[in-house]
């Protein structure tokens, strides 16, 4: 299994509760929404693809 950064996140409340019930509504955790929320953008917008993991993965050794 891959390692995880860890951070702490502050949310607005309301946001928080609109990514809970979205998060529910797809059975994901709200840190697992927000994981796929982020990649997702980040595919979409060309910024995270197989070389971009592969560099990120090579600089945690």
């Amino acid at each position: 299994m891959s390692k995880k950064k860890v951070f702490m996140l502050r949310l607005n409340p309301d946001l928080y509760a609109a990514l809970e019930t979205w998060a529910a509504d797809e059975f994901r955790s709200v840190n697992g929404q927000v994981e796929w929320v982020l990649d997702n953008a980040l595919k979409e917008r060309g910024r995270m693809d197989a070389k971009t993991k592969k560099n990120a993965a090579q600089k945690k050794r």
